[in-house]
Protein backbone atom coordinates (compact mmCIF):
# COMPACT_ATOMS: atom_id res chain seq x y z
CA UNK A 1 0.00 0.00 0.00
CA UNK A 2 1.35 3.39 -0.99
CA UNK A 3 0.11 6.74 0.34
CA UNK A 4 -0.69 9.31 -2.35
CA UNK A 5 1.17 12.38 -1.16
CA UNK A 6 1.18 16.12 -1.46
CA UNK A 7 3.43 18.65 0.25
CA UNK A 8 2.12 21.31 2.57
CA UNK A 9 1.15 21.46 6.20
CA UNK A 10 -2.49 22.45 5.84
CA UNK A 11 -5.69 20.83 4.70
CA UNK A 12 -7.22 17.53 5.63
CA UNK A 13 -5.74 14.08 5.24
CA UNK A 14 -2.93 12.74 7.41
CA UNK A 15 0.66 13.77 7.98
CA UNK A 16 3.07 11.25 6.47
CA UNK A 17 5.57 9.81 8.96
CA UNK A 18 5.65 12.99 11.02
CA UNK A 19 7.00 15.20 8.23
CA UNK A 20 5.67 18.06 6.10
CA UNK A 21 3.99 15.85 3.51
CA UNK A 22 0.34 14.81 3.80
CA UNK A 23 -1.63 12.02 2.18
CA UNK A 24 -5.34 11.89 1.43
CA UNK A 25 -5.64 8.53 -0.30
CA UNK A 26 -3.70 5.30 -0.57
CA UNK A 27 -2.99 3.08 -3.54
CA UNK A 28 -2.81 -0.68 -3.41
CA UNK A 29 0.11 -2.18 -5.34
CA UNK A 30 0.30 -5.75 -6.66
CA UNK A 31 2.92 -7.83 -8.43
CA UNK A 32 0.84 -7.90 -11.61
CA UNK A 33 0.93 -4.07 -11.52
CA UNK A 34 -2.76 -3.65 -10.94
CA UNK A 35 -3.53 -0.78 -8.59
CA UNK A 36 -6.53 0.72 -6.87
CA UNK A 37 -6.87 4.07 -5.13
CA UNK A 38 -8.72 4.02 -1.81
CA UNK A 39 -9.98 6.81 0.45
CA UNK A 40 -8.52 6.83 3.94
CA UNK A 41 -11.84 5.90 5.52
CA UNK A 42 -11.69 2.51 3.80
CA UNK A 43 -8.29 1.57 5.29
CA UNK A 44 -7.77 -0.07 8.67
CA UNK A 45 -6.88 2.56 11.29
CA UNK A 46 -3.85 0.58 12.47
CA UNK A 47 -2.36 0.63 8.98
CA UNK A 48 -2.90 4.35 8.67
CA UNK A 49 -1.37 4.92 12.10
CA UNK A 50 1.86 3.27 10.96
CA UNK A 51 2.10 5.54 7.94
CA UNK A 52 1.22 8.68 9.90
CA UNK A 53 3.17 8.26 13.15
CA UNK A 54 6.10 10.64 13.71
CA UNK A 55 9.51 9.01 13.70
CA UNK A 56 11.78 9.36 16.70
CA UNK A 57 14.94 11.44 16.32
CA UNK A 58 17.97 9.67 14.86
CA UNK A 59 21.09 10.15 17.00
CA UNK A 60 19.43 13.22 18.45
CA UNK A 61 18.42 14.77 15.10
CA UNK A 62 14.71 15.50 14.69
CA UNK A 63 13.08 13.93 11.63
CA UNK A 64 10.09 16.25 11.31
CA UNK A 65 11.51 17.63 8.06
CA UNK A 66 13.92 16.24 5.46
CA UNK A 67 17.48 16.15 6.77
CA UNK A 68 20.65 16.00 4.69
CA UNK A 69 23.38 13.40 5.21
CA UNK A 70 26.68 14.46 3.63
CA UNK A 71 28.68 11.76 1.84
CA UNK A 72 32.31 11.75 2.99
CA UNK A 73 34.09 9.05 1.03
CA UNK A 74 37.71 8.57 2.07
CA UNK A 75 38.54 6.12 -0.70
CA UNK A 76 40.71 6.55 -3.80
CA UNK A 77 38.17 4.79 -6.05
CA UNK A 78 34.65 5.96 -5.21
CA UNK A 79 32.50 6.36 -8.30
CA UNK A 80 32.18 10.16 -8.19
CA UNK A 81 34.54 11.57 -5.60
CA UNK A 82 37.54 9.31 -5.12
CA UNK A 83 40.47 11.35 -3.81
CA UNK A 84 43.82 9.55 -4.05
CA UNK A 85 46.40 11.07 -1.74
CA UNK A 86 43.96 13.06 0.41
CA UNK A 87 45.13 13.34 4.02
CA UNK A 88 42.94 12.56 7.01
CA UNK A 89 43.01 16.23 7.94
CA UNK A 90 41.81 17.28 4.49
CA UNK A 91 39.00 14.74 4.57
CA UNK A 92 37.97 15.85 8.05
CA UNK A 93 37.83 19.45 6.83
CA UNK A 94 35.49 18.37 4.04
CA UNK A 95 33.21 16.83 6.64
CA UNK A 96 33.26 19.95 8.79
CA UNK A 97 32.47 22.06 5.72
CA UNK A 98 29.48 19.82 4.93
CA UNK A 99 28.15 20.33 8.44
CA UNK A 100 28.60 24.08 8.11
CA UNK A 101 26.68 23.92 4.80
CA UNK A 102 23.70 22.28 6.47
CA UNK A 103 24.40 18.54 6.70
CA UNK A 104 22.65 17.08 9.75
CA UNK A 105 24.74 13.88 9.48
CA UNK A 106 28.16 13.06 8.01
CA UNK A 107 28.45 9.56 6.48
CA UNK A 108 32.06 8.35 6.41
CA UNK A 109 32.99 5.43 4.15
CA UNK A 110 36.33 3.73 3.57
CA UNK A 111 35.33 1.03 1.08
CA UNK A 112 33.93 1.87 -2.33
CA UNK A 113 30.67 0.07 -3.09
CA UNK A 114 30.37 1.32 -6.67
CA UNK A 115 29.50 -1.35 -9.27
CA UNK A 116 32.51 -3.59 -9.83
CA UNK A 117 34.45 -2.29 -6.84
CA UNK A 118 36.99 -4.59 -5.21
CA UNK A 119 36.55 -5.26 -1.49
CA UNK A 120 39.14 -3.98 0.95
CA UNK A 121 40.19 -5.55 4.22
CA UNK A 122 38.71 -4.23 7.46
CA UNK A 123 42.21 -3.17 8.50
CA UNK A 124 42.67 -1.04 5.37
CA UNK A 125 39.19 0.36 5.76
CA UNK A 126 39.87 1.34 9.36
CA UNK A 127 43.17 2.96 8.43
CA UNK A 128 41.16 5.23 6.14
CA UNK A 129 38.15 6.12 8.30
CA UNK A 130 39.28 6.18 11.92
CA UNK A 131 41.73 9.12 11.68
CA UNK A 132 39.07 11.15 9.86
CA UNK A 133 36.39 10.41 12.47
CA UNK A 134 38.79 11.17 15.30
CA UNK A 135 39.76 14.51 13.76
CA UNK A 136 36.16 15.57 13.19
CA UNK A 137 35.23 14.66 16.74
CA UNK A 138 38.26 16.51 18.12
CA UNK A 139 37.29 19.56 16.05
CA UNK A 140 33.93 19.74 17.81
CA UNK A 141 31.70 18.50 15.00
CA UNK A 142 28.09 18.71 16.16
CA UNK A 143 26.51 16.63 13.39
CA UNK A 144 26.35 12.91 14.23
CA UNK A 145 28.80 10.79 12.26
CA UNK A 146 27.57 7.71 10.41
CA UNK A 147 30.02 4.92 9.57
CA UNK A 148 29.31 3.40 6.16
CA UNK A 149 30.64 -0.15 6.43
CA UNK A 150 29.76 -3.80 5.89
CA UNK A 151 32.37 -4.94 8.39
CA UNK A 152 31.53 -5.44 12.05
CA UNK A 153 35.05 -4.73 13.30
CA UNK A 154 35.11 -1.42 11.44
CA UNK A 155 31.70 -0.49 12.82
CA UNK A 156 32.82 -1.25 16.37
CA UNK A 157 36.03 0.76 16.01
CA UNK A 158 34.21 3.70 14.41
CA UNK A 159 31.56 3.82 17.14
CA UNK A 160 34.32 3.74 19.77
CA UNK A 161 36.00 6.64 17.91
CA UNK A 162 32.85 8.74 18.03
CA UNK A 163 30.50 7.65 15.25
CA UNK A 164 26.83 7.52 16.23
CA UNK A 165 25.13 5.57 13.41
CA UNK A 166 26.00 2.36 11.56
CA UNK A 167 25.07 2.48 7.87
CA UNK A 168 25.38 -0.99 6.30
CA UNK A 169 24.72 -1.47 2.58
CA UNK A 170 24.25 -5.19 3.24
CA UNK A 171 21.65 -4.67 6.01
CA UNK A 172 23.92 -6.49 8.49
CA UNK A 173 24.12 -9.59 6.28
CA UNK A 174 27.68 -9.38 4.91
CA UNK A 175 29.62 -10.02 8.12
CA UNK A 176 28.50 -12.95 10.32
CA UNK A 177 29.33 -10.89 13.41
CA UNK A 178 27.19 -7.90 12.43
CA UNK A 179 23.85 -8.86 13.95
CA UNK A 180 25.35 -9.70 17.34
CA UNK A 181 27.41 -6.51 17.34
CA UNK A 182 24.42 -4.36 16.37
CA UNK A 183 22.43 -5.93 19.20
CA UNK A 184 25.16 -4.97 21.65
CA UNK A 185 25.39 -1.36 20.48
CA UNK A 186 23.01 1.43 21.36
CA UNK A 187 23.31 3.26 18.03
CA UNK A 188 20.81 3.42 15.14
CA UNK A 189 21.50 1.12 12.20
CA UNK A 190 20.64 1.69 8.55
CA UNK A 191 19.42 -1.42 6.74
CA UNK A 192 19.90 -0.97 3.00
CA UNK A 193 18.67 -3.27 0.26
CA UNK A 194 21.09 -4.53 -2.37
CA UNK A 195 20.66 -7.33 -4.87
CA UNK A 196 24.07 -8.99 -4.99
CA UNK A 197 27.38 -7.49 -3.86
CA UNK A 198 29.18 -4.50 -5.39
CA UNK A 199 31.28 -6.66 -7.71
CA UNK A 200 28.28 -8.25 -9.44
CA UNK A 201 25.16 -6.30 -8.50
CA UNK A 202 24.77 -4.51 -11.83
CA UNK A 203 25.44 -7.57 -14.03
CA UNK A 204 21.78 -8.49 -14.54
CA UNK A 205 19.47 -7.14 -11.81
CA UNK A 206 16.00 -8.64 -12.08
CA UNK A 207 12.71 -8.24 -10.19
CA UNK A 208 9.15 -9.18 -10.88
CA UNK A 209 8.13 -5.97 -9.06
CA UNK A 210 11.03 -4.00 -7.56
CA UNK A 211 8.96 -2.00 -5.07
CA UNK A 212 7.18 -5.01 -3.60
CA UNK A 213 10.28 -7.22 -3.49
CA UNK A 214 12.55 -4.59 -1.95
CA UNK A 215 9.90 -3.77 0.66
CA UNK A 216 9.48 -7.44 1.58
CA UNK A 217 13.25 -7.97 1.80
CA UNK A 218 13.75 -5.02 4.15
CA UNK A 219 10.76 -6.13 6.23
CA UNK A 220 12.41 -9.55 6.61
CA UNK A 221 15.71 -7.95 7.62
CA UNK A 222 13.96 -5.86 10.29
CA UNK A 223 12.47 -9.10 11.64
CA UNK A 224 15.86 -10.83 11.56
CA UNK A 225 17.41 -7.93 13.43
CA UNK A 226 14.66 -7.98 16.04
CA UNK A 227 15.17 -11.71 16.55
CA UNK A 228 18.89 -11.06 17.08
CA UNK A 229 18.16 -8.37 19.67
CA UNK A 230 18.27 -5.19 17.55
CA UNK A 231 15.21 -3.22 18.59
CA UNK A 232 13.10 -2.04 15.63
CA UNK A 233 13.17 1.46 17.17
CA UNK A 234 16.89 1.64 16.27
CA UNK A 235 16.37 0.79 12.59
CA UNK A 236 16.46 3.20 9.63
CA UNK A 237 15.56 1.77 6.22
CA UNK A 238 17.05 2.48 2.79
CA UNK A 239 15.71 0.95 -0.46
CA UNK A 240 19.19 1.02 -1.99
CA UNK A 241 18.80 3.12 -5.12
CA UNK A 242 21.41 1.96 -7.63
CA UNK A 243 22.40 -1.19 -5.76
CA UNK A 244 21.40 -4.10 -7.97
CA UNK A 245 18.78 -2.12 -9.90
CA UNK A 246 18.32 -0.94 -13.45
CA UNK A 247 17.26 2.61 -14.22
CA UNK A 248 13.66 1.44 -14.48
CA UNK A 249 13.88 -0.24 -11.07
CA UNK A 250 15.30 2.94 -9.51
CA UNK A 251 12.48 5.05 -10.94
CA UNK A 252 9.87 2.58 -9.71
CA UNK A 253 11.33 2.79 -6.22
CA UNK A 254 11.49 6.59 -6.27
CA UNK A 255 7.89 6.81 -7.45
CA UNK A 256 6.76 4.41 -4.72
CA UNK A 257 8.94 5.56 -1.82
CA UNK A 258 5.96 6.45 0.36
CA UNK A 259 5.13 2.74 0.58
CA UNK A 260 8.23 2.20 2.76
CA UNK A 261 6.63 4.25 5.53
CA UNK A 262 4.47 1.18 6.10
CA UNK A 263 7.52 -0.32 7.81
CA UNK A 264 7.18 2.29 10.54
CA UNK A 265 10.84 3.29 10.44
CA UNK A 266 12.68 6.45 9.31
CA UNK A 267 13.39 6.40 5.57
CA UNK A 268 16.83 7.21 4.12
CA UNK A 269 17.30 7.66 0.37
CA UNK A 270 20.63 7.89 -1.43
CA UNK A 271 20.24 8.68 -5.14
CA UNK A 272 22.93 11.32 -5.43
CA UNK A 273 24.99 11.21 -8.66
CA UNK A 274 23.85 7.66 -9.45
CA UNK A 275 24.20 6.24 -12.96
CA UNK A 276 20.46 6.36 -13.73
CA UNK A 277 20.56 10.14 -13.24
CA UNK A 278 23.29 10.36 -15.85
CA UNK A 279 21.25 8.19 -18.22
CA UNK A 280 18.20 10.43 -17.81
CA UNK A 281 20.08 13.71 -18.15
CA UNK A 282 22.82 12.77 -20.57
CA UNK A 283 25.57 13.66 -18.08
CA UNK A 284 28.31 11.04 -18.09
CA UNK A 285 30.62 12.52 -15.45
CA UNK A 286 29.22 11.59 -12.00
CA UNK A 287 30.49 14.76 -10.30
CA UNK A 288 28.54 16.85 -12.84
CA UNK A 289 25.19 15.20 -12.04
CA UNK A 290 24.30 17.57 -9.19
CA UNK A 291 21.31 19.13 -11.00
CA UNK A 292 19.73 15.75 -11.65
CA UNK A 293 20.60 14.73 -8.10
CA UNK A 294 18.64 17.70 -6.78
CA UNK A 295 15.63 16.48 -8.76
CA UNK A 296 15.95 13.05 -7.17
CA UNK A 297 16.32 14.57 -3.70
CA UNK A 298 13.16 16.66 -4.10
CA UNK A 299 11.28 13.64 -5.47
CA UNK A 300 12.28 11.71 -2.35
CA UNK A 301 11.33 14.60 -0.06
CA UNK A 302 7.91 14.77 -1.70
CA UNK A 303 7.42 11.11 -0.73
CA UNK A 304 8.26 11.83 2.91
CA UNK A 305 11.90 10.70 3.00
CA UNK A 306 13.47 11.68 6.32
CA UNK A 307 17.16 11.58 5.39
CA UNK A 308 18.69 12.40 2.00
CA UNK A 309 22.22 11.07 1.53
CA UNK A 310 23.93 13.47 -0.90
CA UNK A 311 27.29 14.67 -2.17
CA UNK A 312 26.18 18.27 -2.83
CA UNK A 313 25.10 19.42 0.60
CA UNK A 314 24.73 23.18 0.19
CA UNK A 315 22.81 22.86 -3.08
CA UNK A 316 20.48 20.21 -1.68
CA UNK A 317 19.84 22.19 1.48
CA UNK A 318 18.98 25.27 -0.59
CA UNK A 319 16.66 23.28 -2.85
CA UNK A 320 14.88 21.83 0.18
CA UNK A 321 14.45 25.29 1.69
CA UNK A 322 12.74 26.58 -1.46
CA UNK A 323 10.66 23.40 -1.82
CA UNK A 324 9.52 23.67 1.79
CA UNK A 325 8.59 27.34 1.49
CA UNK A 326 6.75 26.82 -1.81
CA UNK A 327 4.87 23.85 -0.34
CA UNK A 328 3.61 25.78 2.66
CA UNK A 329 6.03 24.30 5.16
CA UNK A 330 8.25 27.04 6.50
CA UNK A 331 11.68 25.75 7.45
CA UNK A 332 13.70 27.55 10.06
CA UNK A 333 16.87 28.92 8.49
CA UNK A 334 19.90 27.00 9.66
Amino acid sequence: MRPICEAGGGGDGMTLAGGPVRFHKVETVSVNRESRKLPLKSVAPDALATFAAPRAPAAGVALDRPQVMGVLNVTPDSFSDGRPGESAGEAARRGLDMAAAGAAFIDVGGESTRPGARPVSPAEEQDRVLPVIERMVASGLKAPISIDTRNASTARAAIEAGAAIWNDVSALSHDPDSLALAASLACPVVLMHAQGDPRTMQDAPSYRHALIEVYAWIEARIAACAEAGVAPERVIVDPGIGFGKTGAHNLQLLAGLAAFHGLGRPLLVGASRKRFIGALTGVDEPSARFAGSLGAALAAASQGAHILRVHDVAETRAALTVWSAASGFAEERR
